[in-house]
């Protein structure tokens, strides 16, 4: 990585609504020219400026215009930074170019993406040319799936340091959840749902945990798609909509750090939904619901207010079973994890990379494998975020 270039970290998207919630976090914790330098970007000129006015932004943090459809535009984007932080989504309608860019380059890279089909595309075509280019790719820098994650990571280190090995099996329980769903992530998922009607094939990746896992195929999974009794925590619990992208980053992180959960690694997430009969009715309803929220589901470029972005919150509960114990551990978060958090998250993964990770050669990662423990840290010190042994 070129350590002459400009910035740090570029934001680009910064006009979007979460584009504007990761640029006031920046402000918050990262004005001071001397620790950290970065510069906005986005492909509105006039909404960049009347951004700047809005949020009275010194004089110092610049503005790039960026055609995203044109090579030029973004080879000037990129030559300029260490690090590109997106929220420009669907990543599979906008990005490729943006992402091949950085690749080439040996720029870093950091985005929201839960898309597993072009995740799966761009790993499969792309890995090989990051390692060579010493660019740092990492997915998933949201709260799908920073918390889960590095949530599992969590749960494994407090297991070493007990058993002296790691849990063959972790399952993440959603314990609370008070925020909006992500405009963009319904969007995402309506992208991918396009592309399977031109592309069948790619029912096999969305259906496979271990897609990402470049051919390696671990065990069967244990089934998180219906309602079920959660024995050893004594409730119901129903399947959740995040599961699936969150699934496969874990499972690729164990792999990207040669199975230290081992080859056999089982994962399953699913959402608490109570004990007894009101536990398993409120199981159905949750798993009859449309989890993108239907025509009511924000449109990208919309989100919460201020009030209802603050007063979100996150509870996740980690169990991982070893020897007939269950070492147990939590993540929560304070803001509303689809925006509030997750702009935090991001900033906080670009931040890492640049400044902590010197040691990491070139290739695509999770936030597990890649930034870790060094991760948690910052994200306790700065975003609001606690992991705590239970």
């Amino acid at each position: 990585m070129n350590n002459q270039k400009k910035y740090d970290f570029v934001i680009y998207g910064a006009s979007g609504f979460t584009g504007k919630l990761v640029v006031e976090y920046a402000l918050n914790t990262y004005l001071d020219e001397n620790s950290v330098t970065w510069a906005l970007a986005g492909r509105n000129l006039e909404k960049l400026n009347n951004l700047k006015k809005d949020l009275n932004i010194p004089s110092h943090i610049d503005i790039l215009e960026v055609d995203s459809t044109n090579q030029q535009s973004i080879d000037n984007l990129v030559s300029r930074t260490k690090c590109v932080l997106t929220t420009v989504g669907p990543y599979q309608l906008y990005g490729e170019k943006i992402i091949r860019t950085c690749i080439t380059s040996g720029t870093d890279y950091v985005d929201l993406c839960g898309e597993p089909g072009w995740m799966h595309k761009i790993i499969g075509e792309c890995s090989d040319d990051a390692k060579k280019s010493g660019s740092r790719i990492i997915f998933s820098c949201g709260f799908d799936s920073i918390p889960f994650d590095l949530g599992v990571l969590f749960a494994q280190d407090e297991t070493m340091s007990r058993y002296n090995k790691y849990a063959s099996s972790v399952r993440g329980r959603v314990r609370g959840m008070n925020g909006e769903f992500s405009g963009g992530t319904a969007a995402s998922m309506k992208a991918t749902m396009s592309s399977l009607k031109t592309n069948p094939e790619l029912l096999s990746v969305l259906i496979n945990p271990h897609a990402l896992c470049e051919g390696f195929q671990g065990p069967q999974q244990a089934d998180d798609s219906k309602p079920k009794y959660d024995e050893e925590l004594e409730t119901w619990v129903a399947p959740f909509f995040m599961a699936p992208i969150n699934t496969k980053n874990i499972h690729r992180s164990n792999k990207l750090m040669n199975h230290i959960y081992g080859e056999d690694f089982q994962y399953n997430e699913m959402w608490i939904s109570g004990p007894g009969d009101e536990g398993k009715t409120a199981a159905e309803m949750i798993a009859s619901a449309n989890p993108i929220g239907g025509e009511d589901a924000p449109k990208p470029g919309e989100g919460p207010s201020r009030e209802k972005r603050e007063n979100g919150n996150y509870d996740i509960l980690f169990c991982a079973d070893i020897d007939n114990e269950v070492v147990k551990v939590s993540v929560s978060g304070d803001m509303d994890p689809g925006y509030g958090s997750t702009s935090k998250m991001i900033t906080e993964s670009a931040v890492c990379l640049v400044k902590e990770a010197d040691d990491l050669p070139g290739g695509i990662y999770t936030p597990a494998s890649s930034l870790g423990k060094k991760l948690i840290k910052r994200l306790e010190d700065n975003a609001g975020l606690t992991f705590k042994v239970e």
